[in-house]
């Protein structure tokens, strides 16, 4: 009996199929035969919507059947195969709705990855809201997010920065690549402060003892440390009218005040004094370059090596070499007595390594020095506030002069652990 209820209200389904197919056709053009701007979502939900309405018609219709079959009355040979062949097609036809909105989702998915912070900030329901007044006052906050050093194509990345279909500037802008941040732990917090322990000296005596004999002490030591949350922004003025132009607002964010914040961002991490408003960077915290073992260099090949020597020793074997760009020029031309190349191979096209390490080329770092170290054991990164862009007229000249002012910022702080993980040194290059 339940078998002949479901053949009954199956049959009724060759209506609905049609009935799909003529709505369809209503969603993808309007009254006058002109497509329609309904997004390939709307559709799916919508025919989702009507899929799901003829269903509950066929379970009413079915409702109806079972009392029917009660009365023992028969369907026919030829209801039995169209309710069979309907009931088949609404399935496929419900398998394919929720495969769309798989495909539609995953889409979604990829395109807010590969949007740039411009892309977001511009697309951002506030800002449409408020850059669609005739005079727009009062301010907006977008957090974009994402502000990372990575030259991979993740969301927010450097490679982000440089986006080939930028239409707001004619020429990009000169950007240097940046890539301490890539060297360091990552961490996130929500304070304003972070609180450690700093490794401060290791004393090791472990030896062999006797039975019974007093055994060697060593030492550990620790000290308390802090590392405050420290603010990095900037602003700039324009027209109001640049609000009604997306693309040119979108280059002035990606090129300009993104980029201003990792580029300042670098040079904290890097070359921070750790004093007022600024990080404790890399360089400032490293320990100072002490050729070990007595040993004597004689070149800044001699002298990379003695500094990767020189953390080893201190049991934190070195994972990367930052130097200057022109440094690592300087080392890759040095030729032998037959004009040979000892290090560059000015057709290779491996990635720069020295003594087994890769090198990083950063303008951030001086000319003549090097820094040295297991940058993953020495420090890590907090991030507070990722980069927020901020557009507001609430300014009294701004309102007068019918200007706009656009400012980004971040928050973070920065921790370092181990001092003896990083060695900083002249290359002697340089008189």
């Amino acid at each position: 009996m339940r078998k002949h209820m479901m053949l009954v209200a199956a049959a009724s389904l060759l209506g609905p199929m049609t009935s799909i197919e003529r709505a369809r056709g209503r969603y993808m053009r309007g009254p006058e035969g002109h497509p329609e701007t309904k997004t390939a979502a709307q559709l799916a939900d919508e025919t989702k919507t009507l899929v799901e309405r003829k269903f509950d018609e066929v379970k009413a219709i079915a409702e109806r059947a079972l009392g029917m079959a009660e009365k023992g009355e028969k369907m026919s040979p030829e209801d039995k195969a169209k309710a069979d062949e309907a009931l088949t097609t609404a399935n496929e036809v419900k398998g394919a709705l929720a495969t769309l909105e798989q495909k539609i989702a995953r889409q979604a998915e990829q395109e807010q990855v590969h949007a740039s912070a411009g892309e977001r900030f511009v697309n951002d329901e506030q800002f449409k809201s408020f850059a669609g007044q005739t005079r727009p006052r009062g301010r907006i906050i977008v957090d974009v997010k994402d502000i990372t050093s990575l030259t991979t194509d993740a969301a927010g990345s450097a490679g982000a920065l440089v986006n080939s279909d930028r239409r707001g500037l004619q020429v990009e802008l000169p950007q240097r690549r940046l890539t301490i941040r890539s060297l360091l732990l990552p961490g996130n917090t929500t304070s304003n402060q972070i609180e450690y322990e700093r490794e401060k000296l290791f004393t090791n005596n472990a030896a062999p003892v006797a039975e019974g004999t007093l055994k060697p002490q060593s030492e550990l030591q620790f000290e308390d440390a802090t590392a405050n949350v420290r603010t990095i922004a900037h602003w700039m003025r324009t027209s109001v009218q640049i609000l009604a132009d997306a693309a040119g607002l979108q280059s002035i964010i990606d090129q300009r005040l993104r980029y201003g914040l990792a580029y300042a961002e670098e040079q904290q991490l890097l070359n921070g004094s750790g004093t007022g408003q600024n990080l404790l960077g890399l360089v400032t915290a490293a320990t100072a370059y002490a050729a070990p073992g007595s040993l004597t260099a004689t070149s800044q090949v001699d002298i990379i090596r003695l500094m990767i020597l020189q953390a080893a020793l201190a049991e934190y074997p070195p994972n990367g070499i930052v130097l200057n760009p022109i440094d690592w020029a300087a080392i890759e031309m040095q030729k032998d007595g037959q004009g040979r190349y000892l290090i560059g191979n000015p057709q290779g096209t491996l990635s720069p390594t020295l003594w087994g390490l890769p090198v990083v080329a950063t303008q951030a770092m001086g000319v003549d020095k090097a820094l040295v170290g297991a940058f993953n054991l020495a420090a890590q990164i907090f991030d507070r506030q990722d980069a927020t862009v901020d557009v507001s007229t609430e300014d009294q000249d701004n309102f007068v002069k019918n200007k706009v002012t656009i400012r980004a910022e971040e928050r973070l702080a920065m921790a370092i652990y181990r001092p003896q993980a990083i060695v900083y040194g002249d290359l002697g290059r340089v008189a």
